[in-house]
């Protein structure tokens, strides 16, 4: 892989000759060493610092999380795009950046073209970040939860673009499940069309995000992380159209949001939704602070115990796999 330029040509000095290069990802110089001669690198994404979490919360639980990674042995890559430039791993400056300017807009695959070419500044959701990790080399990637088939797909076709970046990136994805506001079953249908690969992390069951199952059967299990690189080595192997494969870890169930209340609370808020005529991208954001508000925050918390656990599994199974090469 060439190695990337330092970050320091500004914006306005772009010319014809120099935009392929100006474009490039910058690399922080822990990843590009660690990817040259190893620790393991784990890719997160700014989303959950920049949009899912409150000020001045956000900006430790951004530490907290790197600190995960660092403790399994294996390096933290945060991506985010800061004025036009695509980074994989961010120094505390640009993790400040992330977590207090109220500006950085938020970023899917779709969007990272016009934001580098206008300069812009965004934390990337789950597709904007597989897509940059995997083409820095980067195998192993942690986040929250997905997006997924919307409910009522039928009448609006809403489906999150997550699935289909998935479905021709090579990338092993450690998150707990999709987001239960979402259509589960007609998301892992949609899945298995696609062809991106699930295994469920010591349960047969696919998780809820906010809950440990949302009832829905897993076909595969593994139950260490020994056994998830067996399954990524072995789909190296076959070779074949590049997909995820994603690795569903459960929150624990003590650090669930209760089922009860979340079904009861979720079930108000979509009644909500179809009498105030909120639909398309509106809904999950009313959704998600419906649950947040109505819960009292229990929600945001089953939230990061997720993710919490997700960046630990990520980073052992990054360590795994780097120790069988």
């Amino acid at each position: 892989m060439p190695q990337n330029p330092p970050d320091q040509r500004p914006a306005d000095t772009k010319t014809p000759e120099t935009n392929a290069y100006a474009y490039e990802p910058v690399l922080s110089a822990e990843v590009r060493a660690a990817l040259s001669a190893g620790p393991p690198v784990v890719a997160l994404e700014s989303t959950i610092i920049a949009h899912g979490l409150p000020r001045p919360r956000n900006l430790s639980v951004a530490r907290e999380l790197e600190g995960i990674v660092r403790s399994a042995g294996a390096v933290p890559a945060t991506v985010a795009v800061l004025d036009g430039r695509a980074h994989v791993g961010l120094n505390e400056d640009q993790l400040e950046r992330i977590a207090g300017d109220p500006s950085v807009r938020k970023l899917g695959h779709r969007d990272l073209a016009p934001a580098l070419a206008a300069g812009a500044s965004g934390a990337t959701t789950v597709s904007a970040t597989a897509f940059l990790a995997a083409r820095a080399g980067i195998g192993v990637f942690a986040t929250g939860g997905l997006g997924g088939v919307h409910r009522e797909w039928s009448e609006n076709q809403d489906e999150s673009a997550d699935l289909r970046l998935l479905a021709r990136t090579g990338i092993t994805v450690v998150c707990a499940g999709v987001k239960s506001i979402l259509d589960v079953p007609a998301t892992l249908q949609r899945l298995e069309t696609l062809g991106v690969g699930v295994v469920g992390y010591g349960t047969g069951h696919f998780p809820g995000f906010y809950l440990s199952s949302s009832g829905e059967p897993v076909d595969w299990t593994v139950h260490s992380p020994e056994e998830a690189v067996e399954v990524i080595r072995a789909k190296e192997a076959l070779g074949g159209p590049a997909a995820a494969l994603i690795v569903a870890n459960p929150v624990a169930e003590q650090d669930q949001l209760d089922p009860a209340l979340h079904d009861r609370v979720l079930a108000e808020a979509l009644d909500a939704c179809r009498e105030r005529g909120i639909a398309g991208q509106g809904v999950t954001p009313f959704l998600l602070d419906q649950l947040m508000r109505r819960t009292g925050g229990a929600s945001l918390e089953a939230n990061l115990a997720a993710v919490r656990g997700n960046v630990a599994l990520a980073a052992r199974i990054a360590v795994a796999a780097a120790v069988t090469r």
